[in-house]
């Protein structure tokens, strides 16, 4: 028997609890919310559609009431305050750091040997937060940003090659932020072809543009945060662990040494399985790409510093 719990009921937590359950990732998901009556409508309305959908891993949502989500495999932490239109990721750190930190302490107190998918924005000072003020091993922390944010690069590689989404690979690495984040257009390919063969130096610029203010463009489009592509692939990444699956994914990692980096959570590829990251996977940078994340490292440090500067680390 497996057991996901999801924390936060908004548009992104109810979205990966529904494509945990379509997809049948676990046999019981808890979807749990703060606010009364949220969590336990959005899970049945899930359930309302099993019958049609055929799957039966059963959802159920509780307000507030973390021992409901006791012996958790896994435990996705979405909630927090979403982003509005002009507001970057960084902004919300002094809200959520507080909200993240207390419902990480919550959900072990119930499930202590559960690996811990973090979601909430800034997502990487998030994860952070959440290592070092918990103390877990660093296999157990796991940042999101970085399979979104692959999965959009490879949406818009697909659109300006004119082809099939799921033929095309690519990675998207550094921070989860519209500066910070690394589309790799070098290593990207297309049924193994480089996508450098396939397409100019010019659209491939701006293809990685594109990615990399993915998030703020649909949140001016929306009006608030996306919810159907980070719900995906939270419940992507969730599906590896429990499945153990072995899928290449990047991920938040805390990084000891790789990368020639100490002391941060930061987007790498890595294998993700039933232990959570298994390996950080080494890529071979060029001099730019080098450039490029030692650049990120320094913006998420930035950010990470506001939390020792708001008491919260």
């Amino acid at each position: 028997m497996s057991k996901v719990t999801v924390v936060g009921a908004g548009n992104v937590g109810a979205t990966c609890a529904n494509v945990l359950a379509v997809n049948e990732v676990a046999n019981q998901v808890v979807l749990i919310d703060i606010k009364e009556g949220l969590a336990e409508g959005k899970a049945m309305d899930i359930m309302q559609t099993a019958q049609l959908m055929g799957f039966d891993t059963v959802v159920t949502g509780v307000t507030n009431d973390y021992s409901k989500t006791a012996d958790s495999d896994v435990v996705v932490i979405t909630s927090g305050l979403p982003r509005k239109p002009g507001m970057t990721r960084e902004e919300l750190i002094g809200v959520n750091a507080g909200i993240v930190k207390s419902v990480a302490e919550n959900v072990l107190k119930y499930s202590p040997n559960a690996i811990l998918v973090i979601v909430s924005n800034p997502m990487d000072p998030m994860a952070y937060l959440t290592l070092k003020s918990l103390g877990l091993p660093r296999n157990r922390v796991i940042g999101m940003g970085g399979a979104l944010d692959s999965s959009r690069f490879k949406y818009f590689l697909s659109q300006a090659l004119n082809c099939n989404a799921n033929e095309v690979e690519g990675l998207v690495i550094g921070g989860h932020g519209d500066t910070t984040m690394i589309p790799l257009t070098r290593l990207a390919t297309y049924k193994g072809i480089p996508v450098t063969q396939l397409l100019p130096a010019e659209k491939l610029e701006e293809v990685a543009q594109s990615t990399m203010v993915g998030g703020a463009t649909l949140t001016k489009l929306l009006g608030t945060s996306a919810w159907m592509a980070p719900g995906a692939a939270t419940s992507f990444l969730v599906e590896s662990i429990i499945k153990d699956q072995k899928k290449m994914v990047v991920c938040a990692a805390s990084l000891e040494g790789e990368y020639g980096m100490n002391d941060i959570m930061i987007g790498v590829p890595v294998i993700i399985g039933k232990n959570g990251i298994e390996r950080i996977v080494e890529l071979e940078l060029n001099a730019e790409e080098k450039a490029k994340l030692a650049a990120s490292e320094a913006a998420v440090r930035k950010t990470n510093g506001i939390l020792t500067e708001l008491g919260v680390l």
